[in-house]
Order: structure tokens, then C-alpha cells, then sequence
């Protein structure tokens, strides 16, 4: 048996992956992702690269006796348990850059979606015919506030497009680089300032305990009255159901959300109903606030679809391509952890 395996795997990385013959002779391939049912069929590899539906947790961790290197062909990681890869000694690389301008033009397309009303105005015009312009009106770029929530490559990106329809920019950064602030010409204020000051606010940031639900019931009802907030980040850097309320009371003029919290059990909820899961409250209340945004005319949702042209699939996959043959020579890159 071969000791690398691509779990997840579509029909264009395998297109992908034909044009490196010598490294397709190492590697077995399998669509499956990885469950706590499927896991013990994988337990022999050493290597496994795997996208953002396996959820690698401790208990699935345990059952994969020779794992040695996780490489996960997104830039996110918080599907992989980290800490109990650290305490085993398992290393786990990403793909940092893969779509840097793949998701930040997304991150404008869903907004401009949002703030000029283009998905309504096209599903009014398809489905009814009606060329009515009632209910339509939209708002400039031109010269409004845009706060960045983490300027690593997407955000950079963002503000450079941001740039380019002289909105006025500013950003929060746990840790601020003062030389991009400076190269890119936009300033860098505290996360309240930011909030208190945007006309809108988009997230570029990964999920993870310190950025879980940063944005907040608290918080939502500091921003500026009407401010329309993009997030092309992670589902669970916003709490669900406080952005519903502030949505439905005003204070958010609206969403464009190509993530979702709980997005994952979202694509499993028949077999939940099915198999008589026992689902917590505090999710079923997720879940169901994001049914309701779907039907909202203020809300845009995508289905986790930023990252997805050909330029940047063909990047995940050279990526994890180069992730692998690095460990493999003993010089592990793009580590996580």
C-alpha cells in the first residue's frame, strides 16, 4: 500500500495531478471524506491530504495509527484538531496563498451584489418580467468606509480593490504591519473604532478560539446604523443569531455571507433527521437562523464558493503537491502548527 492519500478528491485535481506523473505513482486516491465511520480504512497511511468536509478531530485522530502529516488543500484549518497533532507529534500543513485574489475579487462581487441590489434586480426581471425599478435603489463605493478585518494576503488584496473605488480604508489587526499600512496607504484602528466608523466591514480572518464569534450580540449594536458586513472568512467569526436580530432590527443593513456557522451540518441535515441525531439546541437555533437568511432581501448567501476559480484550485493543488514533497525530504513547509 502506498502511504499518501488525497481524500476528497475531485475530477479536476486528478486532471491536475496528471501532469506530475512520478508524484501520481505515490499516491492513492479516494472521494471520501474522513469520518469516525470511514477512518479505520485509512488507518495505514502516513500522509494524508484532505479539504474542508473531513472533519479531522482527536477521536478520529486516534485511529490513525501511522499518521505522520496532514496537508489540507484550503488555507483554513479549523476543521484539523491541532492540539492533539501537537501532542502527537503529527504535522500539519495548509496552503497560505492559493486565492489571494481569487477571494478578495469575491469579497467585491458579493458586495456589489449587496449594496447595488443586482441579484434582486436580475431574479425580478427573470421571474416576473417586471422592469419596476421600486425597492432598487442602491449606494456608492465611491468615497464610503470600508473596515478590513486582518490584512494577511486577502485582506491586502481587499484594500488594494478598495483603493481602486476611492473608498476610504481602514483595518484591525491583532498584530499591525505598519510598512503595508504605509505601502497601501490606509490606516489601522482599534477593533471599536473600526466598527463605530464603517460604512461597511468585511472579514479576513481564520476561525479559531480568539476569533470565534468576534463578532458578537455585544458588539453588532456598536457599529455604524446600517453598515452591510461581508464575510468571505469563516462562518463562526460570526454569531448567527445575533447578526439575524441585528439584520432584522436595522441596525446591519445587510449580509453577503459565503460562509456560514455550522455550514457543514447544514450539507448533513437529512442524515441528522434520519439517523435521529441528538443535536444540540444551540445548533438547531443555528441552523435554523441560517435557513431564515437565505429568504431575507437584505442577505446574499454563497455556498463557500470564494475560493473557486481555476487559477486558484490549480494553486491548492501544485501547493499540496510541493507541502508533500517537502516532508517527504524532510523539510516540512507551510506548517501550522
Amino acid at each position: 500500500m502506498k502511504k499518501i492519500i488525497f481524500l476528497e478528491i475531485t475530477d479536476w485535481e486528478k486532471e491536475i495531478l496528471q501532469k506530475y506523473p512520478d508524484f501520481l505513482e505515490k499516491i492513492d486516491f479516494s472521494s471520501e471524506k474522513l469520518t469516525l465511520e470511514n477512518v479505520k480504512k485509512f488507518k495505514d497511511y502516513e500522509v494524508i491530504s484532505i479539504f474542508i468536509s473531513s472533519q479531522v478531530s482527536a477521536e478520529a485522530l486516534k485511529e490513525l495509527e501511522n499518521l505522520k502529516f496532514i496537508t489540507t488543500r484550503s488555507t483554513g484549518f479549523d476543521h484539523i484538531d491541532l492540539d492533539y497533532c501537537k501532542n502527537n507529534n503529527i504535522l500539519v500543513s495548509n496552503v497560505p496563498a492559493y486565492g489571494s485574489h481569487t477571494v478578495a475579487e469575491y469579497t467585491f462581487a458579493l458586495l456589489l451584489c449587496l449594496i447595488r441590489k443586482v441579484y434582486n434586480s436580475y431574479h425580478r426581471v427573470r421571474e416576473t418580467g417586471n422592469f419596476s425599478l421600486e425597492g432598487l435603489r442602491g449606494e456608492e463605493l465611491f468615497e464610503k468606509t470600508i473596515g478590513i478585518i486582518g490584512t494577511g494576503r486577502i485582506g491586502a488584496e481587499v484594500i488594494k480593490i478598495a483603493k481602486g473605488f476611492s473608498m476610504k480604508v481602514i483595518a484591525y489587526d491583532k498584530y499591525p504591519k505598519k510598512d503595508l499600512a504605509q505601502e497601501l496607504d490606509f490606516q489601522y484602528v482599534s477593533f471599536e473604532d473600526l466598527l463605530f466608523q464603517s460604512d461597511i466591514i468585511t472579514l479576513h480572518i481564520p476561525h479559531n478560539k480568539e476569533t470565534h464569534h468576534l463578532l458578537n450580540k455585544d458588539n453588532l449594536s456598536k457599529t455604524k446604523k446600517g453598515v452591510y458586513i461581508i464575510n468571505t472568512a469563516r462562518g463562526g467569526v460570526i454569531e448567527t443569531q445575533a447578526l439575524y436580530q441585528a439584520l432584522k432590527s436595522g441596525q446591519i443593513g445587510g449580509a453577503a455571507l459565503d460562509v456560514l456557522e455550522e455550514e457543514g451540518d447544514l450539507k448533513e441535515e437529512q442524515r441528522m433527521l434520519l439517523e435521529k441525531e441528538n443535536v444540540p439546541p444551540k445548533k438547531l437555533k443555528t441552523l435554523l437562523a441560517n435557513h431564515i437568511f437565505i429568504d431575507l432581501d437584505n442577505v446574499i448567501i454563497s455556498p463557500h464558493n470564494a475560493f473557486n476559480t481555476k487559477e486558484a484550485l490549480q494553486n491548492i493543488v501544485i501547493t499540496t503537491i510541493e507541502n508533500i514533497q517537502s516532508y517527504l525530504n524532510k523539510k516540512p513547509i507551510n506548517l501550522v502548527n
